[in-house]
C-alpha cells in the first residue's frame, strides 16, 4: 500500500506549517530518509525526510501552502504499485493505507485547507512572504501585510514586524528582538534559522567550518527545543557568501564581526566549528562584540596538525563516490551520512567557483596540511565562558589539541565520536548550548 507523507509536529504549540520548498516533485523517486520538503513555522524551519521508498504521487501542497499538522501532503507508492489518479480516488481520505495515519478529519484535501486559512484581501497581498502566525496577526488586527515591512529571511513578515505596524509610533516595544536586516547591508549570507521561543533571551550566532554552510546546522537543530533566537552565517567562500578570500583570519573575523552587528545590536553568544571555531575565536578577542559565552566545537588553530589530505581529497572530489570516501572520516557513525547530507555536499562540489575560493582557503589558512594559525592567546584572554567540545576519534583535527588549555576553560571529549560532535552527539552538544543560555541571561 502507498505511504502518506503527512506535515509533522516540529514544536509543541504547532498548529500550522508553510511548505517553503520541495526536493522531490511528482513523479520523482526517492528513497528512505531522502531529504524530500521543507517547513517554516514561526518559530522554526525543519526538513522532512522521505518515510518510505517509491514514487512521489498526488502532491497536494504546493510551495508556500499553509498546511495543517498531520495533512497528508503527497504520497509515495512502492516501485511497481498500481497508482490510481488523485482525480479518481474518493474525497474522504482512508486512514488505513499507512501506519501513520491521522484521523480523517485532518485528511481534508489540501485545496481545501488551503481556502480554509486564506486571508481577506485586506490583509493579504499576491506575492507577500510572510509566516503563519504573522498573516493570523495581520488579519485580526486589518492591517494589509503588502504595507508592512519583513525583517526575515529574503524579507519575509514576521510575527514582531506585524505587531510593530499596529504599534503607535511613540510607543516602545516591551523587549528588544533582533531584527534581520536586508541581505545587502551585510558583508556576509545570514539567515535566522529560529526566531526563538523567547525573543528576550540572548540570541545564538552559529558559525559553520570548511566547506560546509550554514545548513549543515539544521540536523542539530531539528526537534530540540532551544527557545533562544539563532542566527547562522555563511563564511567567506563558502553558501551563498562572497568567493572572495581575505588574507588573513582577523580579516574574516571582522566581516563576521560586521554582519552580526548588522543583525543584531546587544549581546549574543557564539557557538562555531572547526576553521569557523578558530574565526568565533578571533572575533570574541577582538572584544567588538558582547559576546556573553563561546563554544568552539572542533576547533581548529589549537595546534598545527591537521589532515591536509582531507582538506584537498574533499575539495578536489566532484563525483559521489569520492566525495562519500572523505566523508566517512568526518564521522565514526556512517549512517550520518544520510542520502541528502551527501546529495546538498556533491551540488557544492559541482560549483567551481565555490570550490575555487575553499581551494584557497585550504591553501591559504592549512599550507602543506598545517595550520598556520593559533588561537590559543586568544581564548587565553577571554573573560567569558567558553567551552571546547572534541570527539576522541576526530580524524581531521586532533582531539589533543585540547589539552593546555586554560583550566576556567571547560573541555568536553565524547568517546567514540569524530569531527562532527554537534551531529554524532547532537543531544548532548544542545544541552550544552542550552546550559550556556540560561548562564548568560
Amino acid at each position: 500500500m502507498p505511504t502518506e507523507v503527512i506535515l509533522p509536529k516540529v514544536d509543541m504549540d504547532m498548529e500550522t506549517g508553510q511548505i517553503s520548498r520541495w526536493y522531490a516533485k511528482e513523479g520523482d523517486s526517492v528513497s528512505k530518509g531522502q531529504l524530500l520538503f521543507e517547513i517554516e513555522t514561526d518559530k522554526a524551519a525543519m526538513e522532512v525526510d522521505a518515510p518510505a521508498s517509491g514514487v512521489l504521487r498526488d502532491v497536494k501542497a504546493a510551495e508556500g501552502t499553509v498546511v495543517p499538522v498531520g495533512q497528508c501532503v503527497a504520497w509515495i507508492y512502492a516501485e511497481g504499485e498500481d497508482y490510481v489518479a488523485a482525480a479518481s480516488k474518493p474525497d474522504v481520505a482512508e486512514p488505513a493505507v499507512s501506519r501513520k495515519a491521522v484521523e480523517p478529519a485532518a485528511l481534508v484535501p489540501a485545496k481545501v485547507v488551503t481556502e480554509s486559512l486564506q486571508v481577506a484581501p485586506a490583509t493579504q497581498s499576491e506575492g507577500v512572504r510572510a509566516t503563519p502566525l504573522a498573516r493570523r496577526i495581520a488579519r485580526e488586527s486589518g492591517i494589509d501585510l503588502a504595507s508592512v515591512a519583513g525583517s526575515g529571511p529574503k524579507g519575509r513578515i514576521q510575527r514582531k514586524d506585524v505587531e510593530a505596524s499596529a504599534r503607535p509610533a511613540d510607543a516602545k516595544p516591551a523587549v528588544v528582538i533582533p531584527v534581520a536586516a536586508k541581505t545587502g547591508d551585510a558583508p556576509l549570507h545570514t539567515v535566522w534559522l529560529r526566531q526563538g521561543n523567547d525573543p528576550a533571551r540572548v540570541p545564538f550566532v552559529l558559525i559553520h567550518g570548511f566547506g560546509s554552510d550554514l545548513n549543515s546546522w539544521r540536523p542539530m537543530l531539528a526537534g530540540t527545543t532551544l527557545d533562544n533566537p539563532i542566527l547562522a552565517i555563511d563564511l567567506p567562500g563558502h553558501g551563498e557568501s562572497s568567493r572572495e578570500i581575505p588574507a588573513d583570519i582577523d580579516s574574516i573575523a571582522a566581516l563576521v564581526e560586521q554582519t552580526i552587528a548588522t543583525h543584531h545590536a546587544g549581546p549574543v553568544v557564539v557557538a562555531a566549528h572547526s576553521f569557523g571555531a578558530a574565526v568565533a575565536a578571533k572575533v570574541a578577542a577582538r572584544g567588538n562584540l558582547d559576546i556573553r559565552a563561546l563554544t568552539l566545537i572542533a576547533p581548529a588553530g589549537l595546534g598545527p596538525e591537521i589532515n591536509g589530505a582531507f582538506l584537498q581529497g574533499f575539495v578536489r572530489a566532484r563525483s559521489e563516490p569520492s566525495l562519500l570516501a572523505w566523508m566517512k572520516l568526518l564521522v565514526q557513525d556512517e549512517s550520518l551520512l544520510t542520502k541528502s547530507f551527501v546529495k546538498a555536499t556533491l551540488a557544492q562540489s559541482q560549483d567551481e567557483g565555490l570550490r575555487g575560493a575553499q581551494q584557497l582557503v585550504a591553501d591559504r589558512f592549512f599550507a602543506d596540511g598545517t595550520q598556520v594559525f593559533d588561537i590559543r592567546r586568544n581564548l587565553a584572554g577571554l573573560i567569558i565562558p567558553v567551552r571546547v567540545i572534541f570527539g576522541a576519534a576526530d580524524r581531521i583535527i586532533p582531539a589533543a589539541h585540547a589539552s593546555g588549555l586554560p583550566g576556567d576553560i571547560a573541555v568536553h571529549v565524547f568517546a567514540g565520536t569524530g569531527h562532527m560532535p554537534q551531529l554524532e552527539q547532537r543531544e548532548k552538544v544542545v544541552r550544552i548550548l542550552r546550559e550556556i543560555s540560561r548562564s548568560v541571561q
